[in-house]
């Protein structure tokens, strides 16, 4: 046989950890290659790109999925637990597919961002190229690692968070050369300022940090604004970052835009996702693709 779709795994996913305890990755893998009788020759085919075992990938796919649905939790990095919702699911007896998993309003709202609508539907039905096809694809990994991300990002402490924002200012290029160019304050005496990043060696221009670690259905919003742009004053800075895993209002927007004599910039959760990815923090290179064309200057030439 060959390798499963990964949405045929999330039965076994979910059999695999019905017993109420945290599971490993990797032995919720072995597992249920051993229930769905997967030979040597099933487990090591690779993806295209050979970077991957497929069996592996389509697991970690069908896991993402039922944690977006809420049949499984993740309450430690890398462990999983089935949960109430995912308990019910398998004594209810329904065929657990992706039809299942649209019953949860946050699943919906994750495969909606996810796949932008349906990803087999849309190439159907626009007979979209090739390339379109794999530059909707990587729309497609891009949204699902953001939201990855996000739910690793809410599991920090908050004094974590903000060493993570210190960290990601410093990847953009921030205090780039400068020791110790970025801190993180103390939490009992921090005044309003959560961390701070040096942006010349004499330490004449620095940029001042918010950082709220907030539910990302939270909305931030004009009076948080305005007491961090007090917090500025108190340090007579001229530059303030303010970073959340939440959103803003538009009233904390637009007076951050009209604001005189102080620079302040929120950055918000998918802001933030977007520049954790961008810049390689929290993430790493799984695959690499050229696409490449034919060179009609190359063959315009006299060869």
């Amino acid at each position: 046989m060959s390798v499963p779709k990964f949405f045929e795994f999330f039965e076994a996913f979910l059999k695999v950890v019905d017993d109420g305890n945290l599971h490993a990755a990797k032995d919720v893998r072995n597992q249920i290659a051993r229930e769905m009788a997967l030979t040597e020759s099933d487990l090591s085919e690779m993806l295209p790109s050979g970077k991957q075992r497929t069996f592996d990938n389509r697991v970690a796919w069908a896991r993402t999925y039922l944690d977006k649905a809420g049949l499984i939790e993740t309450p430690q990095r890398g462990k999983y637990r089935i949960t109430d919702a995912g308990r019910a699911a398998l004594k209810s007896g329904a065929k657990i597919d992706l039809n299942y998993l649209e019953k949860s309003e946050e699943f919906r709202a994750f495969h909606d961002i996810a796949t932008q609508g349906s990803f087999t539907e849309k190439v159907e039905e626009k007979d979209e190229s090739p390339l379109e096809v794999l530059e909707s694809a990587y729309k497609q990994v891009t949204a699902t690692l953001a939201s990855q991300l996000m739910d690793e990002v809410m599991k920090l402490t908050p004094f974590e968070f903000e060493r993570l924002v210190v960290k990601l200012l410093l990847k953009m290029g921030y205090g780039s050369g400068i020791d110790g160019a970025g801190l993180v304050t103390q939490a009992s005496n921090d005044g309003g300022i959560d961390g701070v990043i040096k942006e010349d060696q004499l330490g004449f221009s620095q940029i001042y940090i918010q950082a709220k670690q907030w539910a990302v259905d939270q909305t931030v919003g004009k009076p948080e604004i305005q007491k961090f742009v007090g917090a500025l004053q108190g340090q007579q800075a001229q530059k303030g970052l303010f970073i959340t895993t939440a959103k803003f209002s538009s009233g904390a927007l637009q007076y951050a835009n009209n604001l005189l004599g102080v620079k302040v910039v929120l950055v918000d959760g998918t802001a933030l996702m977007k520049l954790m990815i961008k810049h390689g923090v929290g993430v790493s290179i799984e695959q690499v693709y050229e696409v490449k064309k034919i060179d009609s200057d190359f063959f315009a030439e006299e060869l």
